[in-house]
């Protein structure tokens, strides 16, 4: 599977700073500091309808990550997958009477053009479930075969009890886990499983879904959290620097990923770091496929709002913070996307090197994308107040907002 085309990312003077950031399994920041190439997974999407602002917002987190890295003069190997085939999936091409697997690829299309708009740096690995699952097959025969995955009624499930580490990335107690495992893909109240909370490794092949062969697990597809295992292991191996997503996969999703990897290989952990971007509402709940409340990037795009705008309208509110949309939020970033523009537009202004210096600043300390926002503000309301005479000024400032915050100006 192909990813997006990359954006050209201008050069600027000097170096970046190393990133702090905080880290859900330690509950606070940790600095990273990668070798000369950063490794990160981030999740996709179930490619079952268009990317949403929900969507776009956990992406932008995750490039940002990748623009303070480039800055430090690293390269960054970023891996990751889409989740085509999976049971909302399923579920979505039978209520619309259609293909599955064309409905997934038209989805995954338009996301590749959302990100594209959006000047989100593409992975180096862009990875489908199906295309994995060859590799996934092996690891579930040997967690079979290491006591770690037991088989009911066909399926193959992981026994959470065989990491001693379970829990370790999102630090909830059994009773939270319990019931985020019921609202998020998990069967903790079907009988004969040896704990609740172990979840599906192989679903054995069920009439009228698709299925592979599973070689001594018999036909079938894989379970949520293996595919992510597979693929990250096969790319970026053990002890990688950033696990990235939304913070609705805390748990179940990346705890369980953990723990398959970390029984696979002995070793721990599985990344330096879980990284967990906030949610997105409107009309006050989380926008999701499930409730149908959602924005559409496409759809804005459509309506001609201009990318950089929403890409503005994102980065106005800290990654981790759970925010709201609203059309006062887009027409904000219009305002200000227009305001940058002026202000880059003439030929000299106020000197830029310190702003550069505080941008970089700012997203070092947790990606705080609205103190650089700010930085940005505050240069252009002096350009447009009273001006200045550094003819390079306007242009290392455009190249810095792009560089550092994927906005063309």
């Amino acid at each position: 599977m192909h990813a997006w085309p990359a954006s050209e990312v201008p050069a600027l003077p000097g170096q970046g700073r190393d990133l702090r950031i905080h880290d859900t399994a330690t509950g606070g920041p940790v600095t990273l500091t990668p070798g000369p190439v950063a490794r990160i997974y981030v999740c996709g999407i179930t490619p079952y309808d268009a990317t949403h602002m929900g969507h776009a917002a956990t992406y932008n987190a995750f490039d940002l990550v990748q623009r303070v890295w480039l800055d430090t003069k690293r390269q960054v190997h970023y891996v990751q997958n889409v989740t085509d085939v999976d049971d909302p999936l399923l579920e979505r091409a039978r209520r619309d009477a259609i293909d599955w697997v064309g409905l997934a690829e038209r989805e995954t299309s338009l996301f590749r053009e959302d990100m594209t708009a959006l000047r989100m740096l593409p992975p180096r690995h862009y990875i489908g479930a199906v295309e994995a699952i060859p590799g996934i097959v092996p690891l579930v025969e040997r967690l079979r075969d290491l006591g770690a995955a037991y088989e009911l009624d066909g399926d193959v499930y992981f026994s959470v009890e065989s990491d001693p580490h379970f829990g370790s990335v999102s630090r909830l107690d059994a009773a939270a886990m319990r019931l985020l495992s019921a609202e998020r893909g998990g069967d903790p109240d079907r009988p004969g499983k040896k704990n609740p909370l172990d979840p599906m490794l192989w679903l054995a092949a069920r009439d009228g879904e698709p299925s592979w062969d599973g070689a001594s697990l018999g036909p079938g597809r894989p379970g949520w959290h293996i595919e992510c295992v597979a693929i990250a292991l096969d790319h970026l191996g053990m002890g990688f620097d950033v696990q990235g997503g939304g913070s609705d996969l805390a748990f179940p999703h990346h705890e369980m990923g953990a723990s398959h990897a970390q029984v696979l290989t002995g070793e721990f952990p599985m990344a330096r770091a879980y990284v967990h971007a906030g949610m997105v509402a409107l009309d006050g709940e989380k926008m999701s496929k499930s409730k149908g409340n959602l924005v559409f990037v496409s759809r804005l795009r459509r309506d001609g709002v201009d990318p950089a705008a929403i890409r503005l309208a994102l980065l106005a509110h800290h990654y981790r913070s759970d925010w709201e949309w609203t059309d006062q939020v887009l027409q904000d970033a219009v305002d200000r996307l227009g305001r940058w523009r002026a202000a880059v537009s003439r030929p000299d202004g106020p000197a830029a090197d310190k702003l550069v210096e505080e941008i970089r600043d700012a997203l070092a300390e947790d990606l705080d994308a609205p103190a650089a926002l700010a930085a940005v503000d505050r240069w252009a309301a002096l350009q447009e107040e009273r001006g200045g005479t550094d003819t390079g000024s306007p242009g290392l400032v455009s190249r810095a907002v792009d560089a550092l915050l994927g906005v063309a100006l």
